[in-house]
């Protein structure tokens, strides 16, 4: 920390002593290139600009032409436009500023005492080549500007050589500083190496190799440590940490033994899980199937001895036969819907594009003569086109559908209203009527199999409709449930993927069943 004081505070005033220095040097170098050395060539220009008035008033005098004072008066312009140029790139040099001054003054006078009488006296006697001779007077004045003129050339030449000789100090100092900097820079980067590798890296080296002896397996080593006091300290929190873990690895070993253990077991319970799963569907298949001949011969003979006996026993003996002509076909009606439900998944013919419009137009035909008798109204608007097994999908809908026209009020002409609408990467379709609904605390209940909530006089059916929609729904990859929101009748909302390569979506057409 020392070091690193003493560095920083050397090379803060290396910093603040170049930035000086660099500033002075920018001050000059900027004086000699842009003040300077431009008035030292408007020097030259005001010499010529002088010795061109002299020049066309001369040929002016021997000719008498007007044209011929379009350069003096060119001259004197420029004259004008340099010395203005002088005072302000001289504004913050006094004595050269000085100089510009009395040069405007002397190039004036020349002007005045000589260059104009005599264009004024050739205008009006004419030209002569006697007054275009220089006299010993007008010689005095011109000689005057022109001393004028070379003094200031001469001032501003001295001048720039020494603020030149500034700016080559100024840059050596500012070398100097920096080649300084550059010693102090690596003097301390050695000092601070050598300090590094003698209170940090070596303890650090000897505390890493006490840490791998422990890496490499032995963890019952004991890390010891040397150096500053902050390196003791951390080797002394590194053996703490070696014989908790030691402590913690030996907790762990004999919970992973319980895990592989638990692990074991539970690959074979999933495995007797999977056989009994796949044991029960097949039973549940040949149950249904065998039952069938067995059935169908009982429901057979019932009705046979309904029609043949009938009113020629007793009232009651007409009444049992009643009874077992009604059994045996709601167990057929059983034994299908349950063999229906078993095939969900198991008997599949792949997945494909279905058009949900065309399968709810064919489900709502099956309902024909219940909707002509009714006068229900079945409204579809805008469903996608998703992948899954046409034949399902139109049970699914047939099943929700049936239910609509089967629970349908008594006071209301029935309504089934079928929508969709594009949630994230799901279709959410909804199936909305406006018969008796169903309370909010069997909204779970309905989907469980052979589960009723009306006794079987009110409502035919086996209970098991929106058990096979529910697993139709989850087999497609989606969820199904009811929406308790409206205030009348039955909202069943389910999902359905969106294609992974969905085509853009179908047109918002209206189709109804009347």
């Amino acid at each position: 920390m020392a070091l690193c004081a003493v560095v920083a505070g050397l090379l803060g005033l290396i910093a603040v002593s170049a930035t000086i220095t660099a500033g002075a040097n920018r001050a000059d170098t900027t004086k000699v290139m842009d003040r300077l050395t431009p008035a030292l060539v408007n020097t030259e220009v005001l010499y010529s600009q002088l010795l061109r008035q002299q020049t066309s008033a001369r040929t002016y005098l021997l000719t008498g032409r007007d044209s011929d004072l379009d350069a003096y008066r060119a001259a004197q312009q420029t004259e004008t436009e340099v010395i203005a140029d002088l005072e302000r790139l001289l504004a913050d040099e006094p004595d050269l500023l000085t100089a510009v001054h009395d040069i405007a003054a002397a190039t004036s006078r020349y002007r005045r005492e000589v260059t104009e009488p005599l264009i004024a006296q050739t205008r009006s006697d004419g030209p002569s080549a006697e007054r275009a001779t220089p006299t010993d007077a007008s010689r005095a004045v011109y000689t005057a500007a022109s001393d004028r003129i070379n003094a200031l050339r001469t001032g501003v030449s001295t001048r720039r050589d020494v603020v030149a000789k500034q700016v080559r100090s100024t840059g050596n100092t500012l070398i100097l500083l920096l080649v300084f900097a550059g010693i102090v820079i690596i003097g301390a980067g050695a000092a601070l190496a050598l300090l590094l590798r003698r209170l940090v890296t070596r303890p650090v080296v000897d505390l890493a190799a006490e840490v791998r002896i422990v890496a490499a397996g032995n963890y019952d080593h004991e890390i010891t440590g040397g150096g500053p006091p902050e390196l003791s300290a951390l080797a002394a929190d590194v053996d703490t940490m070696r014989r908790r873990i030691n402590t913690e690895l030996r907790d762990v070993v004999e919970a992973r033994r319980l895990v592989e253990e638990a692990n074991r077991m539970l690959e074979q319970q999933a495995a007797e899980l999977t056989r009994s799963n796949r044991d029960l569907e097949q039973f549940a298949y040949v149950a249904s199937h065998d039952l069938q001949e067995p059935l169908r011969k009982v429901a057979s003979f019932c009705q046979l001895l309904q029609r043949r006996y009938a009113r020629q026993l007793d009232e009651r003996a007409d009444q049992y036969i009643a009874f077992a002509v009604d059994g045996a076909q709601r167990m057929q009606r059983l034994i299908n819907d349950l063999l229906a439900f078993s095939r969900i998944g198991r008997l599949t013919s792949g997945f494909t594009d279905v058009d949900l419009n065309k399968v709810v137009l064919d489900a709502a035909e099956q309902f024909e003569s219940q909707r002509q008798s009714t006068g229900a109204d079945i409204t579809f608007t805008g469903l996608p086109v998703v992948r899954g097994e046409e034949p399902l999908l139109g049970a699914l809908f047939s099943n929700l559908i049936g239910n609509a026209l089967k629970f349908r009020h008594p006071d209301r002409t029935p309504r089934i209203v079928v929508s969709s609408t594009r949630v994230d990467d799901e279709y959410e379709i909804s199936v909305q009527d406006n018969g008796i609904g169903i309370e909010p605390e069997f909204a779970d209940k309905v989907f469980v199999i052979f589960q009723r909530l009306h006794a079987k006089d009110a409502y035919p059916g086996t209970g098991i409709g929106l058990a096979i929609a529910k697993k139709i729904v989850e087999y497609h990859g989606g969820r199904i449930w009811i929406d308790p929101s409206p205030a009348e009748g039955t909202l069943f909302r389910f999902t359905l993927p969106v294609p992974a390569l969905d085509a853009p979506p179908a047109p918002l057409l209206e189709e109804s069943v009347q």
